[in-house]
C-alpha cells in the first residue's frame, strides 16, 4: 500500500536526520555538512539538530554560508575596537604614515568627546580598547614606532593595536572579541592620543595587510 505524500515526507526527513547523525569522518568526529546549499526551514533545522546530537566534540563544516574575507564568527575581525559611537578616523588607510599599505597599512581612530566631528584628546586619553576577534595576545611594550603594542593572532587573522597608554592583557593570553586589551595613549611615534589599528589576513601562508574598513570598524 502506497504511503500518502505527507507520510512519505515524514519518512524521508527521518532518514535524512538519521543519516546526518552518522556522517562522521576520522577520529576528530567531524560532521560533514559542507554540501548544504539551502532548502526548507524544516530540513535546515534537522541539519542543526543532527550536528548538536553529534556531541560537543563534533566539528561542524559548512553549516553557515561564509561571506566576506574569511572565517565567520569570532575568528574574523569585526566591529569597532573602541566600541564607541563617537569614534572618528584621524588618518586613513595607505596614506601618510600608513604608506606603503603593504607594510604600514592601518587606520587611526580617536574619540570625538565634544561632538564637533574631530578628535578630542581629553576624550581619547585612556579610552578602553577591545579585541575585535578571538586569538592569542602578543604584547610588546615600548616598541618603535608603535609604542605599547598588542597583537591578537589566530590561524587566519591578526590585528594590531598601537600607541597604547597601558595594557590590560599579558603575553600569551587568550582573548575573545569584545575583551578589554588596553587603553588609548600616545606611546611611540605619535602626535597625540589615538589607536593605530591594523588588520592582516593569512593568504597562502603569508600575512597580507588589508584595509580595516572592510571589517566595519565604525558604527
Amino acid at each position: 500500500m502506497l504511503l500518502g505524500n505527507g507520510r512519505v515526507m515524514v519518512v524521508l526527513l527521518a532518514l535524512i536526520g538519521a543519516g546526518l547523525l552518522w556522517m562522521r569522518t576520522g577520529s576528530t568526529n567531524t560532521v560533514r555538512l559542507s554540501s548544504w546549499s539551502g532548502g526548507s526551514p524544516a530540513i535546515k533545522a534537522m541539519v542543526v539538530e543532527a550536528a548538536e546530537a553529534a556531541g560537543p566534540a563534533a566539528v561542524l563544516s559548512g553549516v553557515a554560508v561564509q561571506k566576506g574575507q574569511g572565517l565567520p564568527g569570532e575568528l574574523r575581525p569585526s566591529g569597532n575596537p573602541l566600541q564607541s559611537p563617537n569614534s572618528v578616523i584621524t588618518q586613513g588607510y595607505g596614506v601618510g604614515t600608513h604608506a606603503p599599505a603593504e607594510a604600514w597599512g592601518a587606520i587611526d581612530l580617536a574619540i570625538d568627546g565634544d561632538g564637533d566631528g574631530a578628535a578630542d584628546p581629553d576624550g581619547s586619553w585612556n579610552h578602553p580598547i577591545y579585541a575585535t576577534h578571538s586569538g592569542v595576545v602578543k604584547v610588546t611594550p615600548n616598541s618603535h614606532p608603535a609604542g605599547n603594542h598588542v597583537w591578537v593572532i589566530n590561524d587566519e587573522y591578526r590585528t594590531g593595536y598601537s600607541h597604547l597608554a597601558s595594557f590590560a592583557v599579558s603575553d600569551g593570553q587568550q582573548v575573545r572579541r569584545g575583551d578589554l586589551i588596553g587603553y588609548m595613549g600616545s606611546s611611540g611615534m605619535s602626535s597625540g592620543p589615538h589607536l593605530d589599528y591594523q588588520v592582516w589576513v593569512k593568504r597562502g601562508g603569508v600575512w597580507v595587510n588589508v584595509n580595516p574598513l572592510e571589517f566595519e570598524p565604525l558604527p
